[in-house]
């Protein structure tokens, strides 16, 4: 920021010109970078954007999934579709294409369809947790079959109970697959 006076000796701030034009030409990249991503995708109607990220500093992260896993062929390709179509000549950038991992959170109804039959865990906006194997995706909420043991309504000991509850997207907070080894 630099200070700029003005008639009545006041001093204001301005971010200096070349600040505005690089912003704006990052905007113009990006929107650049979701276009080719965008074709590329419409040809290959197994995978979908989990997340795109570009930097100030033209960092290009692109987080694939598919319906059917991500190979690392599926990433080759997206990053050819990319890098091939940007001339690093007008504007350098660095790419990186990777597949959404275990690890990472569930968050389209697309991943959660590709996970029936899972284990998940899922926070809701409350911070309570829910675990319980996936069996329903739909457009609206999960549904998730819960298996505990609870104390028996009447007399002593404990019984298993096994129940269905439905979840609507608006209530994850967070959502991950449980991992069993």
């Amino acid at each position: 920021m630099q200070k700029i006076y003005g008639k009545n000796g006041k001093a204001f701030a301005r971010m200096p010109f070349f600040v505005d034009i690089i912003s704006l030409f990052n905007m113009d990249f990006k929107t650049e970078v979701s276009r080719l991503l965008g074709e590329f995708l419409l040809t290959r109607t197994d995978l979908f954007l989990v997340d795109l990220k570009v930097s100030a500093s033209s960092d290009i992260i692109v987080t694939l999934d598919g319906d059917n896993g991500v190979t690392l062929q599926d990433c080759l390709d997206a990053s050819r579709a990319i890098e091939f179509s940007l001339d690093r000549e007008v504007h350098d950038f660095g790419l990186q294409v990777m597949s959404a991992g275990l690890s990472e959170p569930l968050e389209f109804p697309r991943q959660f369809r590709k996970n029936i039959g899972r284990e998940i865990d899922v926070m809701l906006n409350d911070s309570s947790k829910v675990e319980g194997e996936l069996v329903h995706v739909d457009d609206d909420k999960i549904t998730l079959r819960l298996e505990y043991r609870r104390p028996k309504l009447i007399g002593k000991g404990k019984e298993d109970v096994v129940e269905k509850k439905e979840i609507p997207y608006s209530e994850i907070k967070k959502a991950l697959v449980v991992i069993k080894f």
